[in-house]
């Protein structure tokens, strides 16, 4: 590395620290260096920009990932992701995200791993390994304390030392020892840094502490300060786009404010980083096999659903006893296969729960009703679209009306060439009446169907944000009487501002003439009542889990759960399938035969729900983070900062840690999952290092279980540890090991889990142990003890 450094000038140097458009950093061919290609994840690989021919797998969000508790796994779906990247051209991928879900009301809860650090690291340390086996790099994110979304470009986060090492750090900590090539540092502040600037922390706990000899990458625009972001630990300040180093940077070093040899350094990692993925001189990329993305997602999701209850055997379904299925839900058409925000993209195809049960049960009657919709916009107009770029001439077609993209765009065309881009396609009414249709996504509109014109206008103030603009979609329908089967011309148009086509959102949305809300609710009703079973889908929206903004209630939007109360007391068979990336409110849990939690579930949805509700795949979760009975109970819930400020006053106590210390039952406690056999735990032997557990698998059919370790102390810890001599008040229990294991009927299996020393640690200005008495239990969920020992240290 220093022969190539010796040979670029500071100015080519510095060069190489920033990005030279939205997605990648610029090549330097005479020292053999081609440009470091990124990307957003972590359910899938965009690329950089949107091309409708060639799209990208969904896999599960990370929290379905995280609730299979199986970093083998994650390992499966990182080599997919790392495999993805290779094909799209991307060198490094932007995640994963292993901040914790510290509240359930987070936005980006979907795309966070667990509330616990242990899993987060270990379901996070997998998919690393995973995507890095393929030559691609990942950006371990986001660090640290970007735990909300609430003022995330500016809040101060005030954490302790103690929770900041025990906690929030831990997961990173896990990640990087393990090898990761990238750290994304947040948008916020810790401790009245912003974390681009964070010295402490980038330079002092990451670099010099762990030894990590990365890249920290900022998120994009999150550096705004030059010398303090250099200073910081920062190396890559991205992207092009009002990009604080460059010219500035050099300025700085020239005026002594940033040593060279710190240039140097940051220099060093990204040739390090472009040597790792192939992007320098003859260095390679490995060959691996290539996995079958469908097959990965269908697994991955079967393995992620959680059987939350399954009263009477409700499920799995014998189909040979089945003549008619009511499926019931707006989602039940249309699912929610990934969160709002950077984690969108565009899956060749997604199997919805009414298609996925069809293609399983081909001689069942299977009837859907919608019941009620929780959609606040139109879904986009089925069908293809043509889209033309004004000003530039380029066409491309679309599935259905909607176009989303940032970065590149289709066909390559420049951005300055485009000034707007118009939609259009024929629409055949099925039925007479007034038809709906809704324009969203931001610029100005105009609408035509058939002979009537609608001048739509801008959908959003003058002067918001690019960020706002896309991460907060507005809609403005319209009415139009149409007749059934004469064909109309829809044509949208929208106008772009010179220069700004890198960042396109636009739905044409329709919805046709249609029974009232009451309605459809009664209809739901009756169809459950003719019906052998009745399957709801339930769930949230993009309008309610996206980056960008916090939730503001744990309720299922709409009239969701009237429309299960209603469905259940019609027909006692009611399975309720939750189509949510986090948390929700199940006010009718008790009163309805069966819970699947599905999270958000990716492209295979509705084909992995099929395989679990007929038993085809036993359903594998496990909850990776507490679900609440009523928001009032939730120990930890609010996410609004005060002047800017948001205090973890908490300290170690989130999670089931809390729950524990308030002494208030959740609906579902942490590591809470049915399956389709039972266990006996037969035996458990402890030592400091390590815990090996027998179990049984008593039931009639082969299954998994997760074998879930907890340890907490069993009576006081003896004074003289630490640095003052008292040992900081502990959480009663915490997660110690995990493992999945599987077995036949009848088949006894003995598995032994690793204890690292850490489980017995606290930070107090270093890491102590901390002598005296521990209960250790093996547990199938945490408010599920199976058998305990103690350990004396």
């Amino acid at each position: 590395m220093d022969e190539l450094l010796k040979q670029l000038t500071l100015e080519e140097k510095v060069s190489l620290l920033g990005g030279q458009d939205f997605w990648s950093l610029p090549a330097m061919p005479r020292i053999g260096l081609r440009s470091l290609v990124m990307s957003d994840g972590p359910i899938g690989v965009r690329g950089t920009g949107w091309a409708p021919e060639d799209p990208s797998i969904a896999l599960p969000s990370p929290t379905a990932l995280a609730a299979t508790w199986d970093p083998a796994l994650a390992r499966t779906a990182g080599l997919l992701l790392g495999q993805e990247s290779r094909r799209k051209g991307v060198h490094v991928l932007l995640g994963p995200t292993v901040n914790l879900q510290r509240t359930p009301l987070g936005g980006r809860h979907f795309e966070c791993y667990s509330e616990d650090p242990l899993l987060s690291g270990e379901i996070g340390a997998g998919f690393v390994a995973g995507v890095q086996a393929q030559g691609v790099g990942t950006t371990v994110k986001h660090l640290v304390g970007n735990d909300f979304e609430t003022e995330r470009m500016t809040v101060d986060v005030r954490i302790g030392e103690r929770a900041l090492r025990e906690v929030y750090l831990a997961p990173f900590e896990r990640i990087v020892k393990a090898g990761a090539w990238g750290v994304m540092s947040a948008y916020n502040g810790v401790n009245g840094l912003p974390m681009a600037s964070n010295g402490p922390l980038q330079q002092g706990v990451l670099k010099d502490e762990w030894g990590f000899d990365g890249v920290v990458v900022s998120d994009w625009r999150a550096a705004r300060d030059t010398v303090g972001a250099a200073l910081g630990g920062l190396d890559i300040a991205m992207p092009a786009l009002e990009n604080p180093w460059g010219p500035k940077l050099v300025q700085a070093v020239h005026d002594g404010k940033v040593a060279e040899d710190l240039i140097d350094d940051k220099v060093r990692r990204v040739l390090r980083l472009a040597e790792r993925v192939g992007a320098l001189g003859s260095a390679e990329r490995p060959q691996l096999e290539v996995l079958d993305g469908d097959a990965v997602a269908r697994e991955v999701a079967a393995r992620s659903f959680v059987l939350a209850r399954n009263e009477h055997y409700a499920l799995p379904l014998e189909a040979a006893a089945l003549t008619r299925i009511a499926v019931i839900g707006a989602l039940a058409t249309d699912a929610r296969v990934r969160g709002g925000g950077s984690a969108q993209v565009t899956p060749p195809h997604v199997v919805s729960p009414l298609e996925g049960l069809v293609r399983a049960l081909p001689g069942v009657d299977i009837a859907h009703a919608v019941g009620a919709d929780p959609r606040p916009f139109l879904p986009a107009l089925a069908g293809p679209a043509e889209v033309t770029l004004l000003g530039a001439g380029h066409t491309f077609e679309v599935p259905a009306a909607a176009v989303r993209w940032i970065g590149d765009l289709p066909g390559g065309v420049a951005p300055d060439q485009v000034s707007g881009l118009e939609l259009a396609t024929t629409f055949t009414p099925v039925e007479d009446g007034e038809h709906t249709f809704a324009v969203s996504g931001f610029g100005s509109f105009q609408l035509s169907v058939g002979a009537q014109e609608f001048a739509i206008g801008a959908l959003h103030p003058a002067g918001t944000g690019r960020a706002d603009l896309l991460l907060a979609p507005k809609e403005q329908r319209v009415v139009v009487s149409l007749t059934a089967d004469v064909p109309v011309e829809v044509r949208l148009r929208q106008s772009i501002q010179p220069g700004l086509a890198h960042t396109v959102s636009a739905t044409l949305g329709h919805q046709p003439p249609g029974v009232s809300a009451e309605g459809m609710l009664a209809e739901a009703e009756k169809l459950a009542r003719e019906s052998d079973v009745a399957i709801v889908v339930v769930g949230t929206t993009e309008q309610v889990e996206s980056e960008g903004f916090d939730r503001t209630s744990l309720a299922l939007p709409g009239r969701q759960d009237e429309l299960v109360v209603r469905v259940a007391a019609a027909n006692p068979r009611t399975i309720v399938v939750v189509n949510a990336g986090s948390p929700v409110l199940l006010p009718w849990a008790q009163d309805v035969a069966a819970i699947v939690l599905t999270w958000f579930p990716g492209q295979e949805a509705g084909a992995a729900l099929a395989d679990v509700l007929l038993g085809v795949t036993e359903p594998g979760g496990r909850l990776p983070a507490t679900w609440p009975r009523r928001e009032q109970d939730c120990p930890i819930y609010a996410v609004q900062p005060r002047d800017g400020v948001l205090g973890y006053d908490e300290g170690v106590f989130l999670g089931y840690r809390a729950w524990d210390l308030a002494g208030t039952p959740p609906l579902y406690a942490f590591g809470h999952g049915h399956g389709y056999t039972t266990w006996e735990y037969e035996s458990l032997v402890v030592t400091a290092t390590e815990a090996v557990v027998t179990l049984v698998n008593t039931g009639a059919r082969t299954g998994r279980e997760v074998v879930q370790l907890y340890a907490g102390p069993s009576g006081p810890a003896p004074a003289g540890v630490g640095r003052r001599g008292v040992v900081p008040q502990r959480p009663s229990r915490w997660l110690a090991g995990f493992t999945p294991v599987e077995a036949h009927p009848g088949e006894s299996v003995t598995v032994r889990i690793p204890l690292p020393e850490r489980t017995w640690q606290v930070w107090d200005g270093g890491w102590h142990t901390v002598p005296g008495t521990y209960a250790v239990t093996a547990a199938h969920a945490l408010d599920d003890p199976r058998l305990t020992a103690t350990l004396t240290l």
